[in-house]
């Protein structure tokens, strides 16, 4: 990784790599959101439900990440493991006051 990540994404991503749920939610913002795909989950209950189902709860890894798009927002391409979905996929965050406003997950 480089030093062009955002901290509140860094943050996000050291949650995921220690599955780390509370961390994961912790650093979104009360309103912040996760779009997955199209499907919207908003605010922390809803964002640690969707996780427990797609993210940290599937024992998710991250390899291979980069970043693809600089700045804010900032996309990431990695290559998703885990118990859920394999393969790669775009993270676009959107960060506003050192949280995450939302995180898209894309192709």
């Amino acid at each position: 990784m480089t030093n062009d990540i955002p901290a509140a994404v860094q943050r996000t991503l050291d949650a995921i790599d220690r599955l780390d749920n509370d961390a994961f939610v912790a650093a979104f913002a009360q309103d912040g959101y996760v779009d997955d795909w199209g499907r919207q989950f908003r605010g922390p209950d809803r964002i640690r439900s969707w996780s427990d189902n797609e993210l940290i709860g599937k024992n998710v890894t991250f390899t291979d990440t980069k970043v693809t798009t600089p700045g804010n927002p900032i996309t990431l391409l990695t290559q998703v493991g885990g118990d859920g979905f394999n393969g790669p996929s775009h993270f676009t965050f959107d960060v506003q006051a050192d949280q995450i406003a939302s995180m898209t997950i894309t192709a």
